[in-house]
């Protein structure tokens, strides 16, 4: 949760302390350079705001709706991604001792009552298919690859449920930076021209665009970081989840085979 709220914290603060450090105190002329016209030009934030035109207008809501999108991902991975392991932790123990004493439907019930555990889920999948063929008096091959698959796609499900959203992030991540650099990159056009249209080439003249540019470039590089950190970060979360799936339908196919084992042997 502290790494979470580290980077939303960076994602929102930051972006405001950036407003507050760069805002306007009059622009010092070079040494020995008398300001131009007499005045002096003004970088505060409500200045360049409200002097942004419509493009510069779209391509900041544009930075803003991925940025509260990407907060909102990464909200609801976190809970997800929590919810899993604090549950996964609980049902462990649980249907190990109940698996340990050989009572299938204890431990079908367990898995049943930690639905957000993707360890619940892949021990459900393999006991029902367990269960289905208990009452057979041989060991099948068959058996054993219906429920090798059986526990494939129940992995494969729950990967997918883990993925969901990642995909979001990382294209805010790779393209929340080209959305600012094409308000940069209009905002230079745009000074260029004020500069041309202008009879004299001062400061005032291209201060307007300038601005526009580096907003829309500084706000670019506030939403993508945080998303490709996280993208990153919940990466690592589902692959590790992806293991410890692996590893409990391993474990089960051997249970299935030792406890077929025993019945055929006793």
């Amino acid at each position: 949760m502290t790494i979470l709220l580290s980077l939303l914290g960076t994602k929102a603060y930051g972006f405001y302390m950036f407003l507050l450090d760069t805002a306007a105190q009059p622009a010092a002329s070079p040494a020995g350079t008398p300001a131009m016209g007499g005045d002096e030009t003004k970088f505060s934030m409500y200045e360049i705001f409200k002097n942004l035109d419509a493009i510069a207008y779209t391509v900041v809501g544009i930075l803003l709706l991925m940025s509260v999108y990407s907060i909102a991902i990464m909200v609801e991975r976190y809970l997800t991604y929590s919810q899993a392991k604090k549950q996964s932790r609980e049902f462990a123990p649980r249907v190990a001792q109940a698996l340990k004493n050989d009572k299938i439907e204890e431990a079908i019930n367990i898995s049943d009552k930690h639905r957000r555990s993707h360890l619940a889920m892949i021990v459900n999948s393999g006991l029902q298919e367990f269960r289905a063929h208990e009452q057979s008096s041989e060991i099948s091959g068959d058996e054993i690859e219906a429920s090798k698959r059986a526990l494939q796609r129940a992995i494969a499900i729950k990967t997918a449920e883990f993925r969901r959203g990642l995909t979001g992030l990382a294209t805010i991540g790779s393209t929340a930076p080209f959305v600012g650099l094409f308000g940069t990159v209009y905002g230079i056009l745009h000074a260029f021209q004020s500069m041309k249209n202008a009879e004299s080439a001062g400061i005032s003249a291209v201060a307007g665009g300038i601005s526009e540019a580096l907003i829309t470039t500084a706000l670019g590089l506030i939403v993508a970081v945080p998303a490709v950190w996280l993208f990153n970060y919940f990466t690592g979360k589902v692959d590790s989840f992806v293991v410890e799936m692996d590893n409990s339908a391993s474990e089960l196919i051997d249970y299935f085979l030792k406890s077929r084992t025993r019945r055929l042997n006793p």
